[in-house]
């Protein structure tokens, strides 16, 4: 192995490197507020050198697989968790410094993210499992983070205890495949599956251990008393980065290992994917708390993914890494919205934002811009994101499912307006106050605003992804 090669993982190891130097600064830094700065500039030079090209190879006997789709995957990753990071400063700031826990905040996310990289890159299911779990452990210190919020507490542990069965479930299915194919491998296990319930069983018990960390219908029970009881810019973090990896994951073990098996999960994917929506778009529609109704927008949202991944074909790889790519910026504005507004009035329910547009107009526009894009309205981007996958399912000839779907739409579009009701046409005797927001949580929230309208003009990322996808 030679330097070269050992770059490969670049993306690891700078991020690597990236963290260990944050625990030095928290030794010697005795300003814990300058950790803020010293974080994000070490995460933008992480991001900054992942943009460079990178060529596909493999590292430990193929157990570590990249390429320039999953480098660019990688790099979506990165941003996404930049911008979280500029919006958190804030947060971090107000509830972590005075008890002195502003380092331990970057670095449990930057952990996270780390697993989230090993994992997208394995070629082997013990890579897989060693990533996910890196992924995963530091997000449940993170959701109970507030160590005064006993509604934090409550969802530390159940995110634990759910991961603790999603692992297990996996891991089940995993040593049932290993049983038939005699490998660990991905590329082992592809066509080495005979047609058995056994074989069936297997796909089934992974499927649903992945199931857990995308939120899907009927592994979904977790999600909104986490969301709600989690710190905000944790629940930003869990409902799109960690959702975002999971969703990608799925794909490649669905493509590659279980490509002769596709007569199986197809079918699968298509019942799963309308109970999601339904039962994520219904669930939303009873809920007051803002970050509980993110929770079942969430869920709803899943349901559309699973929509992409019925072709396994370049198209449904694609479809699917654009619209998470936008769903992250989506969900970043409004999560960043929630949290500022949270910040300043402590207020968290659809009802406190009456009047908002006339005391906070730049954040309520910014607020609809990103409800928008998650409704599928045009010209926002979210409306080419939820194209792509109904154009995945007409290329299969799923006509009522693309029905269904766009009949979920027209019901999450009623609830993502009831927000945009609020903001713009109601009045309020006591609105919440104007206030003032930091110049990162500003400067976050624009950008991602921005990029969700200039996609949604003019959108050379879906065909450079689309480039991308023929080497899957």
């Amino acid at each position: 192995m030679n330097w070269n090669t050992f770059l490969l993982m670049r993306h690891e190891i700078v991020l690597a490197i990236t963290i260990l130097i944050l625990l030095l600064a928290d030794i010697f830094t005795d300003n814990k507020k300058n950790i803020n700065i010293i974080a994000l500039t070490l995460f933008g030079i992480h991001t900054i050198i992942g943009l460079l090209p990178l060529d596909t190879g493999t590292l430990f006997g193929e157990m570590f697989i990249t390429n320039p789709l999953i480098a660019a995957f990688k790099n979506i990753l990165n941003i996404g968790v930049f911008l979280i990071l500029m919006i958190s400063v804030s947060w971090v700031n107000t509830k972590m410094l005075p008890l002195k826990k502003v380092s331990e905040f970057y670095i449990l996310i930057m952990s996270s993210l780390l697993g989230m990289f090993y994992m997208i890159s394995s070629g082997h299911f013990i890579m897989l499992y060693i990533g996910l779990e890196l992924a995963t452990l530091p997000v449940a210190a993170l959701a109970s983070y507030d160590v005064f919020s006993r509604k934090s507490s409550e969802s530390g542990i159940k995110l634990i205890l759910s991961a603790a069965l999603s692992s297990g479930m996996l891991l089940f299915g995993v040593s049932i495949m290993y049983a038939i194919s005699g490998s660990l491998y991905f590329s082992g296990m592809s066509g080495n599956f005979a047609y058995s319930y056994l074989s069936i069983l297997g796909l089934i018990m992974v499927f649903s251990g992945m199931a857990f960390k995308i939120s899907l219908v009927p592994f979904h029970f977790w999600t909104a008393d986490v969301y709600e009881g989690a710190p905000t810019p944790v629940t930003s973090f869990l409902s799109v980065i960690s959702k975002g990896a999971a969703v990608f994951m799925l794909m490649i073990l669905l493509f590659k290992v279980f490509a002769d098996m596709i007569w199986v999960w197809t079918y699968l994917l298509y019942g799963i994917s309308i109970l999601t929506m339904f039962v994520g778009n219904f669930f939303a529609l009873r809920q007051q708390n803002l970050q509980r109704f993110m929770a079942f927008s969430s869920v709803a949202q899943a349901g559309f993914i699973m929509m992409g991944l019925l072709s396994a074909d370049q198209l449904a790889v694609s479809a699917v890494i654009y619209f998470i790519a936008i769903y992250v910026l989506s969900n970043i504005v409004i999560f960043g919205a929630i949290q500022m507004i949270g910040l300043a009035s402590n207020k968290y329910k659809i009802d406190d934002y009456n009047g908002l547009y006339r005391t906070n107009p730049y954040i309520s526009l910014a607020l609809m811009i990103g409800l928008f894009s998650l409704a599928g309205i045009p010209p926002i981007a979210g409306f080419f994101g939820k194209f792509f996958l109904y154009t995945v399912a007409a290329s299969q000839g799923y006509y009522w499912l693309i029905f269904i779907g766009v009949l979920n739409v027209t019901i999450s579009l009623y609830y993502y307006l009831l927000i945009i009701r609020a903001s713009f046409l109601r009045r309020s005797d006591n609105p919440i106050p104007h206030f003032k927001s930091d110049i990162f949580a500003k400067i976050g929230i624009a950008v991602a605003s921005i990029i969700l309208l200039g996609l949604g003009i003019y959108s050379p990322f879906y065909d450079y992804i689309n480039s991308l996808s023929n080497i899957f």
